[in-house]
């Protein structure tokens, strides 16, 4: 019987890799976020916000996704140097109790239930590119069978299977992207570095100011994601490897060993989605903001093609479907794997469940498997506004990233550091934190005065 990931005895204790390569064969957890990030983030809201707002938001892409890791990397210390899943350390962040839960835990508990709006928007994008592949089936049909298909591969645990398709599929539609945005330069739709140096000037106008805090919120690794790395790095074993701490120099050195092959898989999943989210952003802003062309409603999925199609020829398009399915459907897979982790481990601080016991925890994912993707299918039915569901997702994660900033400073520096941080890990810390407070002062700023 295979043992549970959550449980860190002496008999899981792993010496870390010393060389990089050695390194490179324990990389994973980021690999999971990048299947859940090149997805809705990419394809739609960095779409949608370089079709609006032309060049003018370029720097809101890289900050979003250059200048949250730190936070994230904070997160996967923390969860190796304790191995407490991320609600039970939520549960220690000072402040109010309600019941056995503490505010951070209601709080986001709240919150991921409004992202349903923005799964069932992800989902809804699924659909719709499914009809358009298959007009034999109704949108209704679709979203039914797509619900039925996710929750049948979470149910039966097939998830490394489908990981290694979504981020092979994912590949694929990434060098289809790369070379969209090489021969766009050919078109009448080409772009200059000029254009690329006033998207970095820091400037937006009012009209773009939502959909820009609804990107900045879902691109690069959103709050989710970094809530998510929690349970991937504890899964994946880092936590496991290092072993029961014991403050000894030979936990230390174990801890510090798998810290570092953390932020090596950290780093190489940033360099893919940051690439890739640039390439999206440039593509929306060099073709569909110059047309005029704005993605909305069920209609978005034919918009979006256009940033292929005007560019590589319209004989693309159903290879653009199917890569485009992937990508969506990659993202609401890796969220259903997330949430049926992140659901009994709130309920487990709220005194509900009990997380360690593996059968009941099973139980408990089995029902969110079976649940949780026809909420989203409905919610899909019921507004058909793909977009604005996906925005939506977008703007509640840019207010969860400040509960979970304020958790990466209280496990930096409210709890006992067993291991240091070096100087340069500091200040990219902080340049992470303000980044984030700055970027949400000013949609504040922008929104209301």
């Amino acid at each position: 019987m295979k043992k549970d990931p959550y449980v860190i005895s002496e008999d899981t204790i792993l010496e870390p890799p010393s060389t990089f390569i050695g390194k490179l064969k324990f990389l994973g957890p980021g690999f999971i976020l990048s299947a859940s990030i090149v997805g809705s983030g990419e394809l739609i809201a960095t779409t949608v916000l370089g079709a609006k707002a032309g060049f003018a938001a370029l720097w809101i892409i890289v900050i979003s996704c250059l200048m949250k890791v730190a936070v994230q990397l904070e997160f996967g210390k923390h969860t190796i140097l304790t191995g407490e899943t991320v609600m039970g350390a939520f549960n220690k962040l000072p402040g109010a109790r309600f019941g056995k839960g503490r505010w951070s835990v209601w709080l986001i508990f709240f919150m991921v239930l409004l992202k349903t709006v923005q799964l069932g928007g992800m989902l809804g994008g699924t659909v719709i590119i499914l009809n358009k592949l298959f007009p034999g089936f109704s949108i209704t049909a679709w979203a039914i069978l797509v619900a039925v298909f996710v929750a049948s591969l979470i149910f039966r645990g097939n998830y490394s299977i489908i990981e290694k398709g979504s981020l092979l599929m994912i590949g694929l539609f990434t060098v289809l992207t790369f070379i969209s945005l090489y021969f766009v330069q050919y078109t009448p739709f080409a772009f200059s570095f000029s254009d690329i140096l006033n998207g970095l000037r820091f400037n937006l106008s009012d009209e773009v100011v939502a959909v820009a805090i609804g990107a900045f919120g879902i691109t690069g690794v959103a709050s989710d994601e970094i809530i998510a790395y929690n349970y991937w790095c504890l899964e994946k074993g880092y936590a496991a490897y290092a072993g029961p701490r014991d403050n000894s120099n030979a936990w230390k050195a174990r801890a510090n060993g798998w810290i570092n092959t953390m932020y090596v898989d950290a780093i190489v999943a940033m360099v893919i989605y940051t690439t890739v989210t640039i390439t999206f952003y440039l593509l929306g802003s060099a073709i569909l903001h110059n047309r005029g062309d704005i993605p909305q409603g069920n209609q978005v999925i034919d918009t979006l093609a256009l940033i292929y199609t005007q560019s590589l020829g319209e004989g693309v398009r159903n290879v653009y479907l199917v890569g485009a399915f992937f990508v969506l459907f990659s993202s609401v897979y890796a969220t259903l794997a997330f949430w049926t982790r992140l659901f009994p481990d709130i309920f487990a601080q709220l005194g509900w469940i009990d997380f360690f016991n593996v059968r009941q925890r099973k139980k408990l994912i089995a029902v969110i498997s079976w649940t949780v993707p026809f909420v989203w299918a409905f919610m899909y039915l019921f507004i058909e506004l793909p977009v604005v569901m996906v925005l939506f997702g977008g703007v509640v994660g840019s207010l969860m990233l400040f509960i979970v900033v304020f958790g990466a400073y209280h496990f930096k520096y409210g709890r006992i550091q067993f291991i240091p941080s070096g100087g340069f890990y500091n200040v990219a810390f902080w340049i992470s934190v303000i980044s984030i407070a700055g970027v949400g002062v000013y949609g504040v700023v922008k929104v209301f005065f």
